[in-house]
């Protein structure tokens, strides 16, 4: 026994032993999991809520409880995705969190609505954004040249002859409108540009023409016409407004990365090759 004792390995174990256990004591708290999931007041109230609008009623006690554990669910599956570090080098992640600051910031831009001076000091400055188009009243008859050949100068003024006496022309079947009221977009896209812009210069009463569209040739009675002009603010206030507000949103954000910007030192490692020098 006395020779038992006086062994090393006897003595290293002993050691090894009373290390564990006074680390266990010390550390007793350790070894019960520190990982918690708590669902608060606040979150359950939260489940229920987003649930009674899309359902419009209140869940039952085990629908509840299915909201409660997919929401465990959920936290459990994204804190195992953390310890796994699966978060780094995620571009959705990266975007996504990116928004998330970005949101944050947004909430500290200046949100007071703009004054009339400020509307129509932005006015003045993008007034061709505002511009009001041309308007126009027509009447039109269409020809299809390629239904007519050789005969078609000769079919259009004799419907042009008859138009001028109060007569009815037929002209060639089509879908596009006999009659349009409309701004100068909505001619453009009925009957096309080029057909658009000549409107612009026909005289108003009475059949002029032909006049080529993107689809043939029409006469056309333009019975009025508004010219384009400067847009008053009474009459764009909602989309002055818009774009004034968005301009500010974007240039407190432009300034907000601009400050955070100044913390950082970027260094871009460029592995392309120096370019040659000129000469």
């Amino acid at each position: 026994m006395r020779h038992l004792l006086r062994e090393p390995l006897l003595h290293f174990l002993l050691l090894g032993a009373l290390l564990f256990l006074a680390y266990g004591w010390l550390n007793r708290t350790g070894l019960v999991t520190t990982d918690e999931i708590v669902v608060s007041q606040n979150q359950v109230e939260g489940l229920v809520t987003q649930f009674e609008r899309v359902w419009q009623r209140a869940p039952t006690s085990s629908e509840r409880q299915a909201l409660i554990e997919s929401w465990v669910r959920d936290e459990i599956f994204y804190r195992e995705a953390l310890a796994m570090g699966l978060e780094q080098d995620d571009p959705v992640v990266r975007r996504r969190l990116s928004q998330k600051v970005q949101f944050i910031l947004d909430t500290g831009s200046d949100s007071a609505p703009p004054t009339d001076a400020e509307l129509q000091r932005w006015l003045d400055e993008h007034a061709d954004r505002y511009r009001i188009e041309p308007a126009y009243a027509l009447r039109q008859v269409y020809f299809d040249p390629g239904r007519h050949g050789e005969r078609l100068g000769p079919v259009i003024a004799q419907a042009r002859r008859a138009l001028a006496t109060g007569s009815t022309a037929a002209g060639d079947a089509t879908m596009l409108p006999a009659e349009l009221e409309g701004r100068a977009s909505d001619v453009e896209r009925q009957f096309g540009a080029e057909f658009e812009q000549a409107l612009r210069t026909l005289p108003v009463g009475g059949w002029q023409g032909p006049v080529r569209s993107a689809f043939g040739l029409h006469l056309v009675a333009l019975d009025d016409r508004s010219d384009g002009r400067a847009a008053r603010l009474e009459e764009v206030r909602p989309e002055v407004a818009r774009d004034l507000m968005q301009a500010r949103v974007e240039a407190a954000q432009d300034a907000q990365y601009q400050r955070l910007r100044a913390r950082y030192a970027v260094r871009i490692e460029d592995e392309a090759p120096n370019a040659a020098p000129s000469g």
